[in-house]
This record gives structure tokens, C-alpha cells and sequence, in this order.
């Protein structure tokens, strides 16, 4: 199970951790982080729900899964971590409350040591760029770590080959990443432009695409632009949240690759009937060249998020907002 990319530092701990997996039963892989780090779990859940046979997950925010106490964390459970710096007090908690009900813990981190590693029985160490810089190497971001855990572990349990055709198709990544921004420079820069005074934008998507919107909205638009925004899933939009569009309200849009890209494109069409503000990124549009086939819908969400953190960036400039910008956090006690 190797690649053809220079072997990392990554790719020690994840050799590891792929001894460990083979040594275990696990019957279940729980999520577990807050905020940003949560939203970038879901397409690694899509996968699991997609391809497994016998492994099941869940995505937890990591207060709720202590509080919460699920009856089926036991030592058959994977739980799986992540904070940037290793240094939420929540994730911490919940690594060694997994810990003690016997559950293999592994940690995604950015630094080297940090409180949650020492709670954790693995950690694996991603690249990490601050969202006013656009990440040169994708292939060892904590999106494509997390697929490598997931990935890794059905090749290991049940023998899924997508692992391998992952690996192929990371190597070039970079170069889909190089022309999409080259692709998308100037539209971003036009919808900043467009959008910049905008005091609400809702994001939407479904399936694997979701946490694109999720952490888009909460990370992105609430956090570091403090403009008010919520995630609605492509299929809940009928339900409910379709009752605030008119021609005033601005919806970003996301359509990928995977089995609910109709649940997507509903929404679309309803967008374009009701609606006149929109941003849609569409998968469809992406020169996916080196990506296989068998794992584009999985991989269409890392590109995705790399044309709105383009557009992030625009936006930040275009409003005189720094993405660094924070009134409260790590600045008041809370």
C-alpha cells in the first residue's frame, strides 16, 4: 500500500496505524471533533456508509459524544479525532473518555505535541496553511488523511480496493488543484465583488459535498466574515428552509459527484425558478484528469473546497474583513 509520492512523516504514522487496525476487530468507527474539524469528517462517514459491508459510523461533536455515552463504544470501536493544534479541551475529553471504554483512538493534529496526542493512541500529523493561503499539497491535507484512515481500513477489513486507486489519484490532485484555480480566479473574484455587502448567504449541498457547505458556513461566513449563514442539506431544503428564497436572498450552491447529485440539482432548479442571487460550484466543470473514475464523487468535495477557500479569500479582501479576524475566540473565556 504504497504511492509514488516521497514518503512523509504521515505515511509512517498511518503504517502504524494500519498494523494496529489489523491486530483489532472494529465493528464501528465513531467521528469525533468540533466545528471545522467535524464538517471534514463527513465525506470520509460517506464513504464508510457507501462502501462497507459490516463497519458502521457515526459523526459526533466531541462534548455530545461524552455527554451522549453511546452503549456501543467498546473496544470494537475506531474513534476517530481531530483539532488543529491538539489543544480543544472537548476533543481532548473525548479521546480519553474513548480511551476508557477500550476504543482505538486515533488523532489528526498539525502540530507535533499537544494535549490530545497524549490522550490519543496514534495521531497522524496533516499539512496545514491558514485559510488566507491556498494549500500547495493536498495529498497530506487532513481531507485526504481522513480518507486514507477510512479507505485503509476497508482495504485492510474488507479487502476494497478503492484504497489503492485513492492513492493514484491523490498524486494528481495537485495538478486538478493548479487548474481549477486557474479556471475559477476570476469568477471568484467577481462573486466576492457581487456578494461583499450581502448580510446573510445560505449554503446548500447534500451527501459527501455537505460538510463543504457546513464548514463553509460556520467556519467561513459566521467566524471569520461574520456574516449570518446556515447549512441546509440539499434534501431538507423542501422541508422547510425553501420558504425564505426570493430574488433578494443569496444561496451558495454545491454539486458533486456522488449518488445524491440529483438531491442537488433539484434544489438547483428551484433556485433558478425563485431565486436570482446564487453561486453554484459544480463538480461537472472541474478538469478531473489522473483522478480514477471509482473515486471522483469522493474526491470532487476536496476540489470543491478548494474553489471556496478561493472564494473566501476574495471575499475577505473584497470587504476589508482579514479571515483572521476574531471578536471572541481564543480572546474571552468560554
Amino acid at each position: 500500500m504504497t504511492n509514488s509520492m516521497p514518503y512523509t512523516k504521515a505515511d509512517s504514522q498511518l503504517h502504524q496505524i494500519f498494523e494496529a487496525y489489523k491486530q483489532r476487530t472494529i465493528k464501528r468507527v465513531f467521528f469525533v471533533a468540533c466545528g471545522g474539524s467535524s464538517a471534514l469528517m463527513y465525506p470520509s462517514k460517506y464513504f464508510l456508509d457507501r462502501e462497507s459491508r459490516h463497519i458502521t459510523s457515526e459523526v459526533f461533536s466531541s462534548n455530545e459524544f461524552i455527554h451522549r455515552n453511546p452503549q456501543s463504544l467498546d473496544e470494537h470501536s475506531l474513534v476517530i479525532l481531530c483539532s488543529h493544534k491538539g489543544k480543544t479541551p472537548e476533543t481532548t475529553e473525548a479521546a480519553k473518555f474513548a480511551k476508557s471504554k477500550g476504543a482505538l483512538t486515533v488523532s489528526l493534529m498539525y502540530v507535533e505535541h499537544a494535549p490530545l496526542a497524549d490522550e490519543s493512541d496514534f495521531i497522524v500529523n496533516y499539512s496545514w496553511i491558514s485559510a488566507g493561503h491556498m494549500e500547495p499539497h493536498p495529498e497530506i491535507m487532513n481531507y485526504a488523511i481522513l480518507y486514507k484512515l477510512s479507505m485503509g481500513l476497508l482495504y485492510i477489513k474488507e479487502g476494497n480496493r478503492k484504497y489503492e486507486k485513492l492513492l493514484s489519484s491523490l498524486d494528481n490532485l495537485g495538478g486538478v488543484f493548479e487548474k481549477v484555480m486557474k479556471q475559477h480566479e476570476e469568477q471568484v473574484k467577481a462573486y466576492a465583488e457581487q456578494y461583499k455587502d450581502e448580510k446573510i448567504i445560505y449554503t446548500m449541498a447534500s451527501g459527501a459535498n455537505y460538510g463543504m457547505a457546513y464548514s463553509f458556513a460556520i467556519c467561513i461566513l459566521m467566524e471569520m466574515q461574520w456574516i449570518h449563514s446556515h447549512a441546509i442539506h440539499a434534501g431538507e431544503f423542501f422541508h422547510g428552509p425553501f420558504e425564505i428564497l426570493d430574488k433578494d436572498v443569496p444561496f451558495i450552491l454545491l454539486l458533486g459527484l456522488d449518488e445524491t447529485r440529483p438531491l442537488e440539482e433539484r434544489a438547483l432548479a428551484f433556485l433558478e425558478q425563485y431565486g436570482e442571487k446564487r453561486i453554484v460550484i459544480d463538480a461537472k466543470t472541474f478538469d478531473l484528469t489522473g483522478i480514477d473514475e471509482e473515486v471522483k464523487g469522493y474526491l470532487a468535495p476536496l476540489v470543491i473546497n478548494f474553489v471556496l477557500r478561493m472564494f473566501a479569500l476574495a471575499l475577505s479582501k473584497a470587504r476589508n474583513h482579514p479571515l483572521e479576524t476574531r471578536r471572541y475566540m481564543f480572546k474571552v473565556p468560554y
